[in-house]
């Protein structure tokens, strides 16, 4: 093949970045939250990794028109914070063919953090898998949709 050409075919990929494809809006399971997925870097030498924070609740407020805390977090610290903002998503790195592995997912439903795994199965739809942290073989799956406005 031309090196021309293959230049040329693989541009868009390099300058798309590795994560581009999954940054964005993306309905939970239950489509009861949004979480707003994007990559950090904590310094410039440092490799991005990939994040996520609920940035939409379908239902916000408790029943006494609060709004709902980590009030099952196993910090006491961490209990009084908000969920919506909340990052739920962190540490993923990219290990190609759509892969992102070795993050973690904390749950403010149960108040327990998972190690986990993205797989993007389409340009719409990934799949998040949660495990024990220390037993990855036990743990459960999630496909979450991409919110288009």
């Amino acid at each position: 093949m031309n090196p021309l050409l293959l230049i040329l075919f693989c541009l868009p990929m390099l300058a798309s970045g590795q994560n581009a494809n999954i940054i964005g809006d993306w309905h939970n399971a239950e489509k009861d939250a949004v979480i707003t997925i994007f990559e950090e870097k904590a310094n410039s030498n440092e490799k991005a990794t990939i994040a996520g924070k609920i940035s939409w609740m379908k239902d916000p407020l408790d029943g006494k028109g609060n709004p709902k805390t980590d009030n099952l977090n196993p910090d006491k610290k961490l209990q009084k914070r908000k969920r919506l903002g909340m990052r739920i998503l962190y540490g993923f790195i990219y290990q190609g063919g759509n892969v992102w592995e070795n993050g973690k997912v904390y749950d403010p439903k149960k108040g327990k953090t998972y190690g986990g795994e993205i797989t993007l199965t389409s340009e719409n739809k990934l799949d998040l898998k949660g495990h024990l942290l220390w037993f990855p073989l036990i743990g459960r799956s999630s496909t979450w949709t991409r919110k288009i406005n």
